[in-house]
């Protein structure tokens, strides 16, 4: 929904949230205005924001949804999102996956030609101009992967709704 949506939504007590969010925003009738509930727990009135860009973008947005307890961390639920925006994140240097995933795999941009994700090295020692997204599988106990490959998104993968953060 857009804002504009979200904010009449929000005046009539609903919480709001984009997608990628664990937090949310809803209407303080107190304070007459929107306060931000983040993931650490704050509630934050929107007009004491530090990152007025951060959140005009926000404003922006038309991907606005209703938080709760399923999809909203802060409430209870995962924070699951579509492939659009698991490739906004991957785009943002964020970890994704799915769900069915095995638990120690991920999605990630490196900063590599595929051939470099071949040797297994970390997306940090890379040294290139060019981006691949990887599928990679980390061991934990050094910082190199276990397994690299070149990711090609299947029907399945793009048309997914259960993709989320890599912890």
């Amino acid at each position: 929904m857009t804002f504009k949506e979200a904010f009449e939504a929000m005046k009539h007590g609903a919480k709001v949230k984009l997608p990628s969010w664990s937090g949310y925003w809803f209407w303080c009738i107190p304070a007459q205005s929107i306060l931000m509930h983040t993931k650490d727990g704050k509630d934050i009135d929107i007009r004491s924001t530090e990152c007025v860009d951060y959140t005009f973008t926000n404003i922006c947005s038309n991907e606005w949804i209703f938080a709760n307890g399923t999809n909203c961390p802060a409430l209870g639920g995962m924070n699951t999102f579509s492939f659009h925006e698991a490739m906004k994140q991957v785009k943002n240097k964020k970890r994704v996956r799915r769900l069915t995933f095995e638990s120690d795999t991920f999605l990630q941009l490196a900063r590599a030609t595929f051939g470099a994700c071949l040797d297994g090295k970390r997306e940090d020692r890379f040294d290139s101009k060019e981006y691949s997204i990887i599928k990679a599988c980390e061991s934990e106990k050094d910082s190199y992967y276990t397994k690299c490959e070149q990711y090609v998104p299947t029907q399945t993968d793009m048309l997914a709704e259960d993709w989320v953060f890599a912890e």
